[in-house]
């Protein structure tokens, strides 16, 4: 069984729930993607208009949105968890996305972000977590076989299935810590690098005194 619950260790890869602050963020890191990871990410060859216009129409209110972010505040692990806009029968099955920079790779950041949306999932009472990726995107294969979700092909495709169990208090506070940690991490990292621009500004003034 895929605990979801215990892979949210907060001392591991770092996941904040990102806004529309970071609009420009995600786009950045979208497009610094290669074609091929563009194709995995998309299933299909995918332009820079093509991105620019996915970015400018993600629903965050209706939408959650994670992101990792390392020690300069790139984007390099996103995350998109997309949620049925009318309240149909179909309303608890959400869809996941997910994709890595380069800098990120081998780091289980991918499988972070799978956990972090599952989880949220959980929370927000849907019961099916959905994949849609190409059959050679090796790296969403791995998660989908390693959380136990049920797999279909089909002409070079896949759907992934995982089924998810109510939340719970357990759920609901794996979540929250996790999230108040990332949260820390961020600021403590925004200040740090505040800090050392400040610094570098007054450094040419400083030498000059001396």
């Amino acid at each position: 069984m895929f605990e979801i619950t215990k892979s949210l260790d907060p001392r591991r890869v770092l996941i904040r729930e990102l806004h529309a602050g970071h609009r420009e963020k995600i786009r950045l890191h979208l497009i610094g993607l290669s074609d091929e990871d563009r194709s995995l990410r998309f299933g299909m060859h995918t332009s820079d208009a093509v991105i620019n216009q996915y970015v400018s129409g993600i629903n965050f209110v209706n939408d959650s949105i994670f992101g990792v972010f390392d020690s300069q505040l790139n984007l390099i692990g996103y995350a998109h968890l997309a949620y049925p806009i009318s309240p149909s029968a179909s309303a608890s099955t959400a869809e996941f996305g997910v994709s890595v920079s380069k800098e990120g790779r081998g780091k289980g950041i991918g499988s972070a972000l799978f956990k972090r949306a599952a989880i949220h999932a959980r929370n927000t009472n849907i019961k099916v977590l959905y994949v849609h990726y190409l059959s050679r995107n090796k790296v969403m294969m791995h998660i989908a076989k390693k959380a136990g979700m049920a797999i279909e092909f089909a002409y070079g495709e896949a759907d992934a299935y995982l089924t998810l169990e109510p939340c719970n208090n357990t759920s609901l506070v794996a979540e929250a810590v996790q999230a108040q940690v990332a949260d820390i991490d961020y600021a403590v990292k925004r200040n740090l690098r505040q800090s050392k621009s400040a610094f570098m500004s007054l450094w040419p003034f400083a030498t000059s005194t001396k």
